[in-house]
């Protein structure tokens, strides 16, 4: 029973992820390149009612992961969110009229098929999230922070949907991150609210929590959601289930499985590669959905 709402919660949490892209994006993509990073940017941001409401759908998308977190492991949870690209594609068809083409959809189809697979052949089974050393916390996430930093110093080197495409894989790399702090939280309900609140990963998610909301907006209004979003959604899964095999200590099938798992990985990867490679993602189409950029958004 826990694995059927497990499964449940987490396909509503990437609906609800995915109407809250398509939403910001709708807002964000009216703010200027030099507001990056900018309070002033999230205050003109929240102006905007498609945005609010955007925030609303995440703060929706958060609530629902942890408690599939909650009910699940993170192998099982995070891959199962890759349905949001589809969601994402779907919406932003219909609202912000993206050119999504059938490369585009047959791209996203074999991702889906790819992490399907994947999650098939691993057969992930609970690890226990308490038993982590803080050592091994603290070297896990140094390394997948420096990883995200460096992704970060490389998109403001771009511009358009190259730009977009390197924060969607930062963010998505992010929020892997924070679903490893989201499962060690709600790990700590087994000793009660006390434990909760004693648990140090709780204030870390009030701290990385916020942060990933600034670098979302700035992933989101860097250009198109076709160029953000496949990264953004692949590399969230692909980080978690690093994490739960290597830190928390979640079992998974091998053998002749193995094989099933370097299909699927693989499968991602062409589909990846065939999307990144796809005209949408080129000069104008990759800054906009609509309109040509102008002369004050050129790259200098």
């Amino acid at each position: 029973m826990h694995v059927v709402l497990s499964v449940v919660f987490a396909v509503l949490a990437a609906l609800a992820n995915a109407t809250s892209s398509v939403l910001q994006r709708k807002g964000a993509r009216r703010q200027s390149e030099d507001r990056s990073m900018s309070l002033r940017m999230l205050w003109d941001l929240a102006h905007e009612p498609p945005w609010l409401a955007g925030v609303v759908a995440i703060l929706t998308g958060f609530v629902l992961q942890a408690a599939a977190l909650a009910t699940g492991p993170i192998t099982l949870i995070q891959p199962l969110l890759v349905t949001e690209l589809g969601f994402t594609l779907v919406l932003s068809r219909l609202l912000l009229r993206a050119g999504v083409h059938a490369r585009e959809w047959s791209a996203a189809a074999g991702m889906t098929a790819g992490i399907a697979l994947l999650l098939v052949s691993l057969r992930p089974r609970s690890g226990d999230v308490r038993a982590v050393p803080l050592l091994e916390w603290g070297l896990a996430g140094g390394v997948t922070l420096a990883l995200i930093g460096a992704l970060i110093v490389v998109a403001f080197r771009k511009h358009y949907a190259h730009r977009a495409a390197y924060l969607g894989i930062a963010s998505g790399m992010y929020f892997g991150f924070l679903a490893a702090l989201v499962s060690g939280m709600t790990a700590a309900f087994a000793g009660g609210i006390g434990a909760v609140f004693g648990a140090w990963q709780t204030y870390a998610v009030l701290v990385v929590g916020p942060l990933g909301f600034v670098l979302l907006q700035n992933t989101l209004r860097a250009g198109s959601l076709v160029a953000s979003q496949p990264g953004l959604t692949l590399a969230n899964p692909l980080v978690s289930i690093g994490w739960g095999v290597v830190v928390f200590g979640e079992q998974v099938r091998g053998g002749g499985w193995i094989a099933g798992q370097v299909i699927g990985a693989a499968l991602i990867a062409a589909c990846t590669i065939l999307l990144a490679r796809s005209p949408v993602l080129q000069g104008s189409e990759g800054a906009t959905e609509e309109d040509e950029p102008s002369e004050e958004q050129a790259p200098r």
